[in-house]
């Protein structure tokens, strides 16, 4: 049976992961790229490239986006306006963005995400059951590895894993960015997290059980940007058909 190519718009199509989904789309029989967002095109990419995503003329089924936080605002107007879904996965959002988010849910699929990959989503479970099963007696601390060219820190992931270790401890934690700072020894309901920026790594993130006389590591390391371009053209294959809602890697899952 003949099925239809879900329609992609690819915002920030011309940056390193545009260009990995790009590449990863032409492999594919159930999706095309119909369009790209971005400042620069190279006239090589094989679809049509816009400024803006107001600007954008071609029928389109899910905007996938890697391009920056401050083009959260005119993608969330074209996706209300046109009533197309959003796959969002670049980071650094502040709290007024993520609420616009939320917001932009109640009327349209959203699917938002710190990280693409399926081993980070794994890495999330195994940090949650490490909790149930060590208890209050272990401290956690989160370090991220990134590239160099990364402006945010810490990392969407890190923050996502303190999230997650937060749930399953089912009590408010404190997120301890910078102890230089301060003088005094560590609490118990804190949850340190780290960032190193250097060279090409692409990604690498561990989160640390310390307890009395041992410590226990759980960690993930992304070999390639490949990773989270197939984990964004999944979403975007899946959120094309869903209702209005907010969405991420826990109900891709599922499917």
């Amino acid at each position: 049976m003949f099925k239809m190519k879900t329609k992609i718009l690819l915002s920030g199509c011309n940056g390193k992961m545009g260009r990995a989904i790009t590449a990863l789309v032409k492999e594919r029989e159930d999706c095309e790229i119909a369009a790209g967002v971005d400042l620069v095109s190279t006239g090589n990419e094989g679809y049509p490239v816009f400024s803006s995503a107001a600007d954008v003329t071609v029928p389109v089924d899910v905007v996938v986006d890697f391009s920056h936080p401050s083009l959260l605002e005119p993608l969330l107007a074209f996706g209300r306006k046109t009533k197309t879904p959003l796959v969002l996965c670049t980071t650094g959002y502040s709290k007024e963005q993520t609420q616009a988010v939320h917001e932009a849910s109640k009327e349209i699929p959203v699917f938002s995400s710190g990280n693409m990959s399926l081993g980070i989503n794994l890495l999330m479970e195994l940090a949650k059951r490490a909790v149930q099963v060590l208890g209050d007696g272990f401290d956690v601390e989160i370090v991220e590895m990134h590239h160099n060219q990364k402006i945010d820190a810490p990392s969407g992931t890190a923050l996502m894993l303190a999230d997650a270790v937060s749930e399953a401890k089912q009590e408010e934690m404190h997120y301890m960015y910078d102890r230089h700072s301060q003088r005094k020894k560590r609490e118990k309901n804190e949850i340190g997290i780290h960032s190193v920026r250097g060279g090409t790594i692409v990604g690498e993130h561990e989160v640390i059980f310390a307890g009395h006389h041992e410590v226990i590591k759980l960690s993930h390391s992304a070999q390639s940007k490949e990773v989270f371009a197939a984990g964004a053209v999944n979403a975007a294959v899946f959120l094309s058909r869903q209702k209005p809602g907010l969405y991420n890697m826990s109900d891709l899952l599922k499917e």
